[in-house]
C-alpha cells in the first residue's frame, strides 16, 4: 500500500473547491478526490492528472457543480505519472463517485482513502 500525502489547505482543513486558488497548486500531477459530506462523504468525483488544470474543468462541470449547495470539497496528492490510473482505479472502485465516466482498466494500486 503507498500512503498519499492528502494536501489540505489553512488551517489544516480539506480544500473547498470553488473557493481554491488553482494557481497556488503549481504544475502538479498526481490523483485528486472530490466530495461533500462531513464523517460520512459523498464522493462526486475522482481522477488524474495535471490537478489544477482537472480542478479547472470540474468547476464547470454541471455534474459536479450541482453539488455545490452540499460544499464540495477537494484534496490531492502527488503520484508519479505512470502509477497514476492504478491509484484512480483503487479510488474509484473503493469510493464508487457519482460522476465519472469509465475509469483506468488498470491494476488497482492500493493507497490509503482521505479522512
Amino acid at each position: 500500500m503507498i500512503n498519499l500525502q492528502w494536501i489540505k489547505c489553512t488551517d489544516n482543513v480539506w480544500c473547498d473547491l470553488m473557493a481554491l486558488n488553482l494557481e497556488s497548486i503549481g504544475n502538479i500531477s498526481g490523483v485528486y478526490v472530490i466530495w461533500h459530506g462531513g464523517q460520512n462523504p459523498t464522493w462526486v468525483r475522482i481522477g488524474s492528472g495535471n490537478i489544477g488544470e482537472r480542478l479547472s474543468a470540474h468547476r464547470n462541470d454541471p455534474q459536479i457543480t450541482s453539488f455545490s449547495p452540499h460544499g464540495l470539497l477537494v484534496t490531492w496528492a502527488a503520484v508519479p505519472a505512470f502509477q497514476q490510473l492504478g491509484v484512480e482505479a483503487y479510488l474509484a472502485a473503493q469510493c464508487n463517485p457519482l460522476v465519472g465516466e469509465r475509469f483506468p482498466d488498470r491494476t488497482p494500486i492500493e493507497v490509503n482513502i482521505p479522512q
